[in-house]
């Protein structure tokens, strides 16, 4: 029986996500300038005209990539934001969160590798690049609000929430990027330990 168009989408859907997971590792692993489309054939099994079906390039798959990873930051960042509970608790949530993500989510740490990578090298497609010079400040300013909140109520450290904000990121961003290197043999800090940086009761 043919598919309906519900089940071509869903197909489709699923065949580009699983182009983007196998990019993810191999641009991570590998670079940019080493990955062919042909290695992400031999990952997927999915033939190189099919995934010239889904992007006209490598380029733009690894595009995809870095918009992905910044919007599903900004995403989490803005939900948070909405939660209906002190800041205290959203930051104590974030905190465990983006350590949650580096230990059990390999994606999130090639994720993490691969914007830094992006925003500091000219070698990578511009439209990568624009995105991260586009993106990247929300989910800061969205914590420096959080953090601003939570110095009224007195359970945030009287530093200015941009420093704070600023803190936070470069701390997870350093981290992915160890877990990056040593992978299994790194062992990341408990939440704990990064929360004494920002409560006044951890």
């Amino acid at each position: 029986m043919p598919r309906n168009k519900a089940q071509n989408e869903k197909v489709r859907d699923e065949r580009r996500e699983q182009i983007l997971a196998a990019a993810l590792g191999l641009f991570a692993g590998k670079g940019l300038s080493a990955t062919r489309i042909n290695d992400i054939t031999q990952r997927t099994g999915i033939s190189q005209g099919l995934i010239y079906h889904y992007f006209p390039s490598k380029e733009a798959i690894f595009t995809e990539l870095i918009g992905k990873g910044l919007n599903n930051l900004n995403e989490a960042a803005l939900n948070l934001e909405k939660m209906n509970v002190p800041a205290e608790e959203k930051v104590r949530l974030a905190v465990k969160g983006l350590l949650d993500g580096l230990n059990r989510e390999p994606a999130a740490v090639n994720y993490y590798f691969l914007m830094t990578q992006t925003a500091l090298s000219e070698s990578f497609p511009v439209e990568a690049r624009e995105i991260i010079r586009r993106e990247n400040d929300l989910k800061y300013q969205v914590m420096a609000r959080i953090f601003r909140q939570g110095q009224l109520d007195g359970t945030i450290r009287p530093v200015p929430a941009e420093e704070l904000a600023t803190l936070l990121f470069s701390l997870v961003n350093g981290l992915a990027l160890n877990k990056a290197y040593y992978r299994e043999q790194f062992r990341l800090p408990v939440p704990e330990s990064v929360l004494q940086m920002f409560l006044m009761n951890p």
